[in-house]
């Protein structure tokens, strides 16, 4: 390694003044590190003699202090002394144990040390101590004893001569050390002598030696170029330097020329020799044979094979046409195509290609001998006008080097406009040969073609008459696309009436429903408020009358909105909001509901859910569990001995169709099954129709309006699911709710923004609900009356019915009532009494509707702080955004649950006093 590293004349100067650099520099180094080393000695050395003097002195204080502070206490009895005598003796033992670390590796010192320890604490045991113990219990006689003996002066004058002793000790082992550095500080003085000198000698001989190696070299290279100028063998000699310098450069260089010379001769020869061999060859393939074969020589090639370029229907491919050595006539592939293996690469990417790592199984090489492998391989692409018109493919067993390589490109630079002179002369031979031949198959083609042209004339006179008939079934289509068009126009009127009929069919229901619940709402109000009977002035009898009234009231509602549901199901005007629904919560939810009307028939409920249902649902939560409570309510009504069982479960992948995982991954499966009074296959589909029952035994028995199911059915195909029924008559029902995880709800269906009242559970739960709010005697808590007692409450309503009901309920509670019978007398009434405290607005009322009243107050009046309290009948879509919008602070609809209008009221009120 160190034979081959180059140093220059100048880089050995060089290093000569580095070397001595660095030794004076290494001296340097090591006498500031001795140096530095005995100053931190000496250092270290006076401050720990000072720290031990300071710590003795600190102790020597505290002990002072200690027995000072106990004769103080002697003599005064002030616990303040003690204060003082304790902290003292506290600190002398920290500082004493830090001395004792100090002298860590001195077992002399230490020995001191314990001694002092062991005088300090006899002096407290034997009269610190002692002295204050006997002066707390005032013992005089005993400290006079004590102190006649005075054991503790003898004990603190030895603690001074011990504390004397060991300073007078350390500070002859600190003598010892200085005198220890003082000879290490001569000896580095020596040493830095010493090294300058050594260096001096170390510059003298590296400056003689470098001479020396420059002078030798000279002499050689001067001594061999004398021998290559007297020499007559034709640059055969070479100079030779042992020294890697810039001697040795100018060497090696003159050497370098000489070869370059040499092999420039070398190949000027080889191919003149190879250029003047296929001279005058006029035919592709003994061009070919003759140039591998030359070339196979001077390379020394054991392998080789000529492609030549050919196109045949726009496809390219290099056939074979020569080989070399080829002892089984089989070297290489016939032909290839560009990018077919590495001679097609080759082709493609116009390169020269030398492989020398071969595979085992590649061809072997064959002799008289035997057979061996090539050691590499020489893949050489012609090209003439920027294309590859040959390729040569050479292999050997020794390895081309690179004068061999120079050879090959330098004579394919000029081979490639030979090749195609040679084509050329061909291709042109061939041509004449075709033309001649061409010339009679036209001839012959000739006298086809006329025979042709009188079928063609034949096969026109056909097309014509088939295009006339085409024609005429055009006209035909023609006049079917407008008979389309015009029943297209009849269908969109149809489907525009039948829009309008919709509409009116909804503002119908609407007025209805407003028509029929405002007298309701009077029944509803005033029949409660008998059945409560809080003065106690009617009968048993006329209560139960009056429940009896406001059941049928109840049941009156539930059927108005049945049919309310029903009608914008068909109309497809239900909104339909899919949300994130928490499934664990459902059992606790529909326990809480039935399991009452379980304990009232003496049925067993069982609810179950299995592990595997997800607890994150996406679906319409309410109309969910609508069709839940439906199907319940129904399994119990029917139901009179016997068990009401409910099922979730997660569908597996297993069992969804491909529509079914199309439309979402999760499914789930609610069953509800009873063991009542069952359905008859044939009533199966009845039951799902409106205003139908399995028969009118049924329906005088049970009840029921028959709209239930009909409902649930709609609102499962809302939900994208369906519910399917199992039954046989006097064998129970079981109805299977299957619906989809749907996030982004169903894009297809577009519902308009609007909600309905859910429908009751069934009569069976409303009966229940309802006994138990009439059975209930409502008592009014002292708060109530509070937030009720004086408040002025205005009612605006054009309905004396529900301004009687409404005013008997609130008279009741404390409250003033005032009263106004449309909007123009209630801005009167306002204007007249400036200390109303809440406003019951209607909306439906004659000259001066509740909309613009309420617009008027708070726009007109700038009365924004008063609650108004929007009622109103018309249970139709965007009343409750509409009235807000209009001014309202809240929305009930009618007819009027009276403990939730007392719920608002109290809110509203409650807020206002705040």
């Amino acid at each position: 390694m160190f034979n081959k590293l180059k140093i220059g004349i100048r880089t050995k100067i060089t290093l000569g003044y580095i070397v001595i650099i660095l030794c004076l520099l290494a001296s340097v180094i090591i006498l500031n590190n001795q140096i530095i080393s005995l100053q931190k000695e000496r250092n270290y050395i006076i401050k720990n003699n000072s720290h031990i003097h300071a710590v003795t002195n600190c102790i020597e204080k505290y002990i002072l202090d200690m027995e000072s502070s106990q004769r103080g206490f002697v003599i005064t009895g002030e616990p303040i002394y003690l204060e003082t005598y304790y902290e003292a003796g506290e600190k002398w033992r920290s500082d004493f144990n830090e001395l004792y670390q100090l002298f860590e590796n001195k077992p002399t010192q230490q020995q001191k040390l314990n001694e002092i320890k062991a005088t300090i604490e006899h002096w407290i045991t034997t009269s610190g101590e002692p002295s204050i113990e006997f002066k707390k219990e005032n013992k005089a006689e005993a400290i006079w004893e004590l102190y006649k003996v005075d054991v503790g002066r003898k004990d603190m004058e030895t603690v001074r001569a011990q504390f004397e002793s060991l300073r007078s000790e350390v500070i002859a082992s600190m003598q010892t050390k200085v005198n220890d550095l003082d000879k290490r500080n001569n000896f580095v003085t020596l040493t830095l002598l010493g090294i300058l000198v050594f260096i001096s000698v170390v510059a003298i001989i590296i400056a003689n030696g470098i001479s020396r190696s420059i002078v030798k070299t000279l002499t050689q290279v001067t001594q061999t170029i004398q021998e290559i100028t007297a020499s007559k063998s034709s640059q055969k000699g070479r100079i030779h330097v042992r020294t890697n310098d810039e001697i040795n450069d100018l060497a090696a260089a003159t050497n370098e020329l000489l070869d370059i010379l040499e092999r420039r001769e070398w190949l000027q020869l080889n191919i003149a020799e190879i250029v003047t061999k296929y001279q005058g060859i006029s035919a592709i393939t003994k061009l070919a044979e003759t140039f591998l074969s030359e070339i196979a020589q001077k390379t020394q090639s054991s392998l080789g094979a000529f492609y030549v370029r050919e196109t045949t229907d726009n496809h390219i491919q290099f056939v074979k046409k020569a080989a070399f050595a080829d002892a089984r006539d089989d070297v290489g592939i016939e032909s290839f195509k560009l990018g077919q293996g590495l001679i097609g690469q080759c082709a493609l990417e116009k390169k020269i290609l030398i492989y020398n790592d071969i595979p085992e199984d590649f061809r072997l090489i064959g002799t008289s001998l035997g057979e061996v492998p090539p050691k590499s391989i020489f893949i050489v692409p012609i090209i003439f006008e920027n294309d590859v018109i040959a390729v040569v493919e050479l292999a050997t067993m020794t390895g081309f080097n690179e004068q061999q390589q120079r050879l090959v490109k330098q004579v394919i630079e000029t081979f490639g406009l030979t090749i195609n002179s040679v084509l050329g002369r061909m291709e042109i031979v061939r041509l004449l040969n075709e033309s001649r031949a061409m010339t009679e198959e036209l001839q012959v083609q000739s006298e086809a073609f006329q025979a042709q042209s009188e079928e063609l004339q034949m096969q026109t006179e056909e097309l014509t008459m088939i295009n006339e008939q085409l024609e005429e079934r055009t006209k035909e289509a023609e006049l079917k696309s407008r008979e389309l068009e015009q029943a297209k126009k009849e269908l969109e009127e149809s489907a525009e009436q039948l829009l309008i009929n919709s509409n009116y069919k909804s503002e119908f229901l609407a007025n209805m429903s407003h028509e029929l619940r405002t007298p309701l709402n009077s029944i509803l109000i005033l029949s409660e408020m008998l059945a409560e009977n809080s003065q106690s002035n009617l009968s048993d009898e006329e209560a139960e009358f009056a429940k009896v009234i406001y059941s049928s009231g109840e049941d009156l509602l539930a059927l108005i909105n049945d049919i309310l549901d029903l009608s914008k199901v068909e109309a497809g005007k239900l909104d339909i909001s899919f949300d994130e629904m928490n499934m664990s919560e459902v059992p606790v939810q529909i326990e809480q509901t039935f399991a009452p009307v379980a304990t009232k028939k003496n049925l067993q409920f069982h609810i179950s859910k299995e592990k595997n249902v997800t607890d994150v649902f996406y679906t319409d939560e309410k109309r969910f569990k609508q069709i839940l409570k439906n199907l319940l309510s129904n399994a119990f009504k029917f139901t009179e001995q016997g068990s009401v069982n409910l099922e979730i479960k997660q569908l597996g992948q297993e069992q969804l169709t491909n529509n079914m995982q199309d439309l979402s991954a999760d499914w789930l499966e609610i069953i509800v099954i009873d063991t009542g009074i069952g359905i008859p296959k044939d009533k199966h589909q009845l039951i799902f129709e409106s205003f139908q029952q399995a028969d009118g035994a049924t329906v005088r028995k049970y009840g029921g309006t028959g709209l239930g199911l009909s409902i649930c059915k709609e609102l499962a195909r809302l939900l994208g699911g369906w519910i399917s029924l199992q039954s046989d008559e006097g064998q129970g029902s079981t109805f299977t709710l299957t619906i989809p995880s749907l996030p982004n709800g169903i894009e297809e269906q577009k519902y308009l923004e609007f909600a309905i009242n859910e429908v009751g559970a069934t009569n069976e739960v409303h009966e229940l609900e309802e006994g138990e709010q009439l059975s209930e005697i409502q008592e009014f808590s002292q708060h109530e009356v509070e937030v009720f007692q004086g408040k002025n409450i205005l009612i605006v309503d054009d309905d004396y019915r529900n301004i009687y009901a409404l005013k008997n309920a609130l008279e009741k509670r404390g409250m003033n009532i005032l009263v106004a019978k449309d909007g123009i007398e209630c801005l009167d009434v306002m204007q007249a009494n400036g200390e109303i405290d809440l406003i019951l607005m209607d909306i439906m009322m004659p000259n001066l509707d509740g909309y613009e009243t309420m617009s008027i107050i708070r726009k007109q009046l700038k009365i924004t702080d008063l609650p108004i309290i929007a009622l109103t009948a018309k249970a139709m879509k965007n009343d409750r955004d509409k009235s807000l919008e209009a001014g309202a602070s809240d929305y009930i609809s009618k007819p009027l649950n009276l403990d939730q209008l007392i719920s608002v009221l109290r809110v509203w009120l409650v807020s206002k006093g705040s």
